[in-house]
């Protein structure tokens, strides 16, 4: 793959609903990158590819959130701060306020109206991530966002995840590596902060009226963000016209088809790397690398 002159540094592998092939393809996009890569599975209510690239984890960081806590020696009980709060995060009982950090979405917004000072943030950790080296060569820089068991949210974990992403103080070399996210699936709150600041979004679907109906629900989703989107038609046996008509009518270019092959599913099943598996596959993802832009 010849990077030089490649304007797209971010790629998210997205899908309107689980199952369709996403993470297959994000894992093999990176395994055949001819460059070094960073891979980021930002799948973190169940992130899974770890089991086909087995990275060597070096640092592991948890992941916290500010959520109110309230000194009841100087509360009056007032209710300005359930009052404030959207998400019924904090209640105002008529003895004391009572807080709900699951539910709490961070804005501060109780704190400062707390004419008594009976609030202050405290730290509640959500989750975890974990980093380090993988691929061949250890050509691949490997990052996982974790959500931990009980916890609601986790859009705080995919934030923090992507803030791995280089920056424009970084050296030169790290500026222009290509980011390779695993997105979470569907087209909720998840999906939009995996996405977000993408310079291309992959929607990997299949051809049937299910995978129609669920990336038209993503699609929709992107056009509000402004993203550019492209297609992958994963499982084709026979024909995806259903798909590619759909793509011409919305302008969305169908960068690969990949056909519904039997040794595929066993060697995912297996935890393994198709393109290691399969031999004539890995031509599939080296037309893809061709064909982004």
């Amino acid at each position: 793959m010849a990077t030089g002159n490649k304007k797209t540094r971010i790629i998210a592998i997205a899908s309107g609903k689980g199952g369709t092939g996403k993470t297959t393809v994000a894992v093999n996009l990176a395994m055949t990158a001819t460059v070094p890569v960073r891979l980021l599975d930002c799948d973190v209510e169940e992130p899974n590819c770890h089991l086909f690239v087995k990275p060597v984890i070096h640092k592991k960081s948890d992941v916290c959130v500010l959520v109110p806590e309230v000194d009841e020696s100087l509360c009056n009980v007032c209710g300005e701060c359930a009052d404030f709060c959207r998400f019924g995060a904090i209640v105002s009982l008529k003895t004391k306020p009572l807080v709900f950090p699951d539910l709490c979405h961070g804005c501060g917004g109780c704190f400062h109206v707390c004419s008594r000072e009976a609030i202050r943030e405290v730290p509640y950790e959500v989750g975890v991530i974990e980093s380090g080296m993988c691929g061949k060569n250890s050509q691949i820089l490997f990052a996982q966002g974790r959500l931990n068991v009980g916890r609601a949210k986790s859009p705080p974990i995919i934030r923090q995840l992507k803030r791995e992403l280089p920056g424009q103080s970084d050296p030169p070399a790290r500026q222009g590596i290509i980011t390779i996210i695993d997105a979470p699936p569907g087209t909720s709150c998840p999906f939009v902060s995996a996405v977000s600041g993408c310079d291309l979004v992959l929607l990997v679907t299949e051809p049937t009226p299910f995978g129609l109906h669920d990336m038209k629900l993503a699609v929709e989703s992107l056009k509000q963000l402004a993203l550019p989107v492209g297609a992958v038609i994963n499982r084709v046996a026979g024909g995806s016209e259903i798909i590619t008509q759909y793509c011409q009518s919305e302008k969305i270019p169908v960068y690969l088809e990949i056909p519904d092959d039997r040794r595929i599913a066993e060697a995912y099943s297996c935890g393994r790397i198709v393109t290691d598996a399969v031999a004539d596959s890995k031509g599939l993802f080296e037309r893809l690398w061709a064909a982004i832009p």
